[in-house]
């Protein structure tokens, strides 16, 4: 606003001032029934004579909101990437027989969603409370859009509850693709993957599209877009477009979704792809059994057994 929208405004009232002032000076001049003494007690009236008003009905207030609507944002993504490497390990333990049954491949794909999700939602219930304590107001009630208000929001004592839900659900929208994007690219490659997400998310969410050049167009379609056009929404009460926000991260979320089983599928084919050309160099068989893994010499010349194969096993 300050380097774009404001100089040109400045520009326009600099230009509008100096030709009317010209025009409605002469006319003065030219008119006998303003006296010199009606003009001196009101200087104004010459020049000047008009000054366009700049009201801002929404001022940004407080300063403290600044990283709710913008940098704050990335942690979202950061948490939400760093929670698949995190959680993984205590995921394989449902399926290694180590003192219980194990878990069937399809039951531990269930269990890793809804595990992720009910961590989601705690998060960011713990990122909207951190925005709270920090003195962000939620408690505004919402305000005439042709009148100056300060601290507004946009429902009032609920608008808390809103601003949870669309982190929750934003966080969701980010995570799944971080966690089918991690399945899929493995190491190393899931760094590049976060860098790509975290720079095409901000690059097209904390400032305008309209001013920017047209190839950021597709940024509308990036989740982070939404989340701060939604949260700018709740915190300031500004124009509302937040069935639109909510419809877009939620086509993230179901997209991710209806992608996360094949993902699942796709990385353990890739870390048995992987187990089985390390045995082919071993001079031992590793066999699992209901009490672990245990491993047995393998006759010199003979090959490592075919181990059982198949998209749907285990079902």
């Amino acid at each position: 606003m300050y380097n774009y929208i404001l100089p040109q405004l400045q520009m326009l009232t600099s230009q509008f001032v100096t030709q009317f002032g010209a025009n409605w000076t002469q006319m003065l001049l030219t008119n006998n029934t303003f006296s010199s003494v009606v003009l001196a007690k009101a200087p104004a009236v010459v020049n000047p004579a008009v000054m366009p008003l700049k009201i801002d009905l929404r001022p940004f207030e407080p300063a403290i909101a600044t990283p709710a609507v913008t940098i704050g944002l990335i942690y979202l993504i950061i948490v939400a990437f760093f929670s698949f490497s995190f959680f993984l390990p205590i995921h394989n333990k449902y399926v290694q027989p180590q003192g219980h049954p194990p878990l069937h491949f399809w039951q531990l794909i269930i269990w890793r969603w809804l595990a992720t999700l009910v961590l989601y939602f705690f998060v960011s219930l713990t990122y909207s409370l951190v925005s709270l304590a920090f003195g962000v107001p939620f408690w505004g009630s919402p305000e005439s859009a042709t009148e100056v208000a300060i601290n507004a929001t946009a429902y009032g004592r609920g608008s808390f509850v809103v601003y949870w839900m669309v982190n929750f659900i934003g966080m969701v929208a980010l995570g799944i693709a971080c966690e089918n994007a991690a399945m899929v690219l493995g190491q190393p490659w899931t760094a590049l993957w976060l860098i790509f997400w975290v720079i095409t998310n901000v690059a097209t969410s904390f400032y305008t599209l309209e001013l920017a050049p047209s190839f950021f167009a597709w940024g509308r379609a990036w989740p982070l877009h939404h989340i701060v056009q939604a949260s700018r929404h709740i915190i300031f009460d500004l124009k509302s477009d937040i069935g639109l926000n909510f419809g877009v991260l939620f086509v993230w979320a179901i997209v991710n979704t209806v992608l996360f089983p094949f993902c699942c599928y796709f990385m353990r084919w890739r870390t048995e792809h992987e187990q089985r050309e390390a045995a082919k160099a071993k001079d031992r068989y590793v066999v699992r059994t209901p009490e672990g893994e245990d491993e047995f010499p393998k006759p010199v010349g003979e090959k490592q057994p075919k181990m059982n194969r198949g998209l749907m096993r285990g079902i």
